[in-house]
């Protein structure tokens, strides 16, 4: 499973694919893939560089 962020409000959540829609903001908003290929943060799973 994918951890995806909203480009709009920050919003977080894991699921296969990103939504549609943004369940925070209401939005169509693009979504960006912020799962950990790092090490550093391996333990949250999410990398919050992005």
């Amino acid at each position: 499973m994918n951890s995806w962020k909203c480009t709009n409000c920050g919003y977080t959540l894991e699921s296969d694919a990103p939504p549609k829609e943004c369940p925070s903001c209401k939005e169509r908003c693009e979504f960006v893939d912020n799962a950990c290929y790092i090490p550093d943060c391996k333990d949250k799973g999410s990398d919050d560089r992005i």
